[in-house]
């Protein structure tokens, strides 16, 4: 019982965070999710604004998938770790000609957003905007700003958290914000 309640618990987190989210997108009609945690929001997501399904990414290849539908992805919370992020090509017709909201949970470092984009740009699937539950720091701008300058003008969070740097007194103080163009500073 207690798990049940842990897990609506979760699903209304996700909802609030989902909602304050969409504000902040213009209105998407096909949603993508990033593994892992970003499947939960995209979910969530695509409930919101009334759609029966999402497209989900996935780590895990299938006998039926193209390799050519496929990206090296890399991760600040598993460096070390060589792994793929995987595109159904049953999934294209779903993304034809949308508005494409891409949803993930954190966006850090940018690396594996990158292999994302990389992927639904080859693809042919572009995103329209990019929704995260939180950023944390400013270094994925400059990553994402290098396969694309829009790429940093169109994510969108419903949260961010600096990173702390190590201030002379002892203490800790917010790294310093360079505001890009259409976004939150």
């Amino acid at each position: 019982m207690a798990s049940a309640a842990r897990n609506s618990q979760r699903r209304r987190g996700c909802g609030r965070i989902g909602s304050r989210l969409l504000v902040r997108v213009a209105a998407p009609d096909a949603v993508v999710g990033i593994p892992t945690l970003g499947l939960t929001y995209a979910s969530r997501v695509a409930e919101v604004i009334g759609l029966s399904d999402f497209v989900a990414l996935g780590h895990s290849r299938k006998f039926w998938y193209d390799d050519a539908l496929s990206e090296v992805s890399v991760s600040s919370t598993s460096p070390d770790q060589n792994k793929r992020v995987y595109l159904d090509p049953r999934s294209l017709a779903l993304l034809d000609g949308r508005r494409i909201l891409l949803v993930d949970d954190v966006l850090s470092t940018g690396t594996s957003l990158s292999a994302v984009l990389r992927l639904l740009v080859k693809a042919g699937r572009p995103p329209t905007a990019i929704g995260v539950a939180m950023t944390q720091t400013q270094a994925w701008r400059a990553v994402l700003g290098r396969i694309d300058s829009r790429w940093p003008t169109v994510v969108r969070s419903a949260m961010s958290t600096p990173l702390l740097v190590p201030h002379e007194d002892g203490g800790w103080q917010p790294e310093a914000v360079t505001p890009v163009q259409g976004m939150d500073a």
